[in-house]
């Protein structure tokens, strides 16, 4: 007699039997993924050209589905954690930190549109760049104003 609780599963001929990965394998897996990504990102805090937000990105959602203790670690880091009040959602970044961050930003763009115009790169490159370089403005100068204009209300 079955419960509740069982079921036949009839043997398909049309789809082979998966068994499914254990949770502790899946968990390491991740952490090791966050420990790589972590070593990337240091990596590119000082090798120009490799990237370090988006990999300490990847290594915060690895541990936090893994590990969240070591997600804990890294947010809370000495390095990091005067950026951490930036992660709470509705924060405002400040004035002075939108002129550094759009000032290096276009100092980085005005350096790669000289380089691919000297190398003799299509307009259309030095054009996506630059393109580019206006979306980011423009992410950056609308960072916070649906936080001030539901606070003005």
């Amino acid at each position: 007699m079955l419960t509740t609780s069982q079921t036949i599963i009839s043997p398909s001929h049309s789809a082979p039997a998966v068994r499914p990965m254990p949770v502790r394998a899946v968990r390491w897996s991740l952490a090791g993924v966050g420990v790589c990504c972590v070593a990337l990102g240091a990596v590119g805090a000082v090798l120009p050209g490799l990237p370090t937000t988006i990999f300490l990105i990847m290594a915060t959602w690895c541990f936090t589905r893994s590990c969240p203790w070591l997600s804990d670690k890294l947010v809370h880091n000495r390095f990091f954690s005067p950026f951490t009040k930036y992660l709470v959602p509705g924060a405002v970044m400040p004035p002075r930190a939108k002129a550094i961050a759009m000032s290096a930003m276009w100092l980085a763009i005005a350096g790669s549109s000289a380089l691919l115009f000297w190398r003799e790169a299509p307009l259309w490159v030095i054009a996506a760049v630059a393109a580019s370089g206006v979306v980011g403005s423009w992410c950056i100068v609308r960072q916070g104003a649906k936080t001030r204009r539901s606070i003005s209300r």
